[in-house]
Parts: C-alpha cells; sequence; structure tokens
C-alpha cells in the first residue's frame, strides 16, 4: 500500500471486470518511472479482478494501492473514491484512465511535460491528430452525442468533454466538492470537466488515439446516454453556462 507523499503520480483506475486487462496495465504504468504509483478502485468483480490486484499490491508495495468495494458499485462512486484517496496520498499529479487499454499507458509520459502550462491536461479524441478507433459505432455516436449535450447545455469549449483520461494538478481534485456532485456513472468525467471550468482552471486537450479495449467486454448500455443529459440540465440550473 502507497504511503503519502512517496511518488510524484498516482494513477487512478476504476475497474469491474478487468482480469484480462489489469495485470499487463499496471505493469505497464508502473515501468514508466519510479515515481509513479497506482490506486485500483475495485467493484468485488466476479471476474477475480481484485485477486490479481493484490498480488501485484505485495510485489510493489510501494506503488499499488487496492480498494475493493463490496457494498457500493458504479462508475461516479468508484471515481469519487479514488481519487480521495489519491489526493490523500499527496502526489503532485493525479491521472484517471480507464483499466482496458483503450487509454495508452504511454501518454502518462506526454501528458506530465503538458500541464506544466496548464492545471489539467485532458486526451481528447476530437482534436487534430486526435481519433476515435477500432470502436463500434454504437460508443462512437454515444460520445459525440454526449460531448454536443453538454457543449449546447453548459457552453463548454472542451472538444472531448466525455474523456476519462486526464492528468490533473492535485490542487484541482483537492478544490472539487465531491459529496456535491450529481453522476451516478459515465457522466462523471463530464461533471468533473465542467466543475474545474467553472472555477476557473485551465484545461488543456492534447490529442490521443483512443482504441477498443483489449479483453473483456464494455459495460455500457443504450440508457447510459440519457444520464449525461440529465446531469447537464441539472449543472446549468444550479450554476449557469461555463
Amino acid at each position: 500500500m502507497i504511503q503519502p507523499g512517496t511518488v510524484t503520480t498516482i494513477v487512478m483506475l476504476p475497474t469491474f471486470d478487468e482480469a484480462g486487462n489489469i495485470e499487463k496495465l499496471l505493469r505497464e504504468i508502473l515501468s514508466l518511472n519510479d515515481s509513479i504509483g497506482t490506486v485500483v478502485v475495485d467493484d468485488n468483480s466476479p471476474d477475480g479482478t481484485s485477486s490479481i490486484v493484490a498480488k501485484l499490491e505485495k510485489e510493489f508495495p510501494q506503488q499499488i494501492t487496492l480498494i475493493t468495494r463490496t457494498s457500493e458499485r458504479g462508475r461516479a462512486t468508484a471515481g469519487i473514491r479514488g481519487h480521495l484517496e489519491a489526493i490523500r496520498l499527496k502526489p503532485a499529479f493525479i491521472t484517471e484512465m480507464d483499466a482496458d487499454f483503450s487509454h495508452d499507458p504511454r501518454y502518462i509520459s506526454t501528458f506530465l511535460k503538458e500541464i506544466q502550462d496548464c492545471d489539467v491536461v485532458l486526451g481528447s479524441r476530437f482534436v487534430p491528430g486526435g481519433k476515435d478507433s477500432d470502436r463500434s459505432p454504437f460508443r462512437t455516436l454515444l460520445s459525440v452525442l454526449s460531448g454536443i449535450v453538454f457543449r449546447t447545455i453548459l457552453g463548454l469549449q472542451v472538444r472531448d468533454i466525455g474523456s476519462g483520461f486526464k492528468l490533473y494538478k492535485r490542487e484541482v481534485l483537492e478544490s472539487l466538492p465531491w459529496n456535491e456532485f450529481f453522476s451516478y456513472g459515465i457522466a462523471i468525467s463530464m461533471e468533473e470537466c465542467f466543475r474545474i471550468v467553472k472555477k476557473g482552471y485551465r484545461v488543456k486537450e492534447v490529442p490521443i488515439i483512443f482504441v477498443d479495449r483489449r479483453a473483456g467486454y464494455s459495460k455500457l448500455k443504450w440508457k447510459d446516454f440519457f444520464e449525461p443529459v440529465w446531469v447537464s440540465i441539472k449543472l446549468a440550473a444550479t450554476f449557469g453556462r461555463a
């Protein structure tokens, strides 16, 4: 388990049924440099994801922290729990990313360079050089429509507002009122982005190529499109446009 102040960058990974990806992903992340640690928040995956991470935690006790949730489940609350743990560990930077290799760990090194002149680096599919590759038409449509909804209702200029691949300066996440968030699923990434922009922090979009997962299955369903609509309306009614 990571001790506070021992790493400069924490990578936060919410997981559910990622046994086919998680060991290789963690090893790739940790191989980037010795100052990187990871916080894995697993929702008691029936495929044994937690068990795999627990073994790796023993192998890398200064670089891996595992949190297994048995009474709660969901992308939003898992992300919040992971962010709070990462903040507690006092790194300079905190990254969040998917655990299925759709986000390539090599971009973390790029993000760490780019964050020198901003507060948040966002891995973007929808800026020049970025790409949404090898994904189903449904997943691409969901991403595009969600982004249009948020930008239209909330007045945000961020192109890939739904991206779940970001690098933050720790103080940005420390400033957010996590107990006041509305989101319960995938809209958490969008709500984070809105609240960050509303506070005046600078978000810089850096192109990435987003690819389909290497192993396992997607957890998204058609109903997931409606959460961003509800959250965007509630945010606009509460805070106004960005």
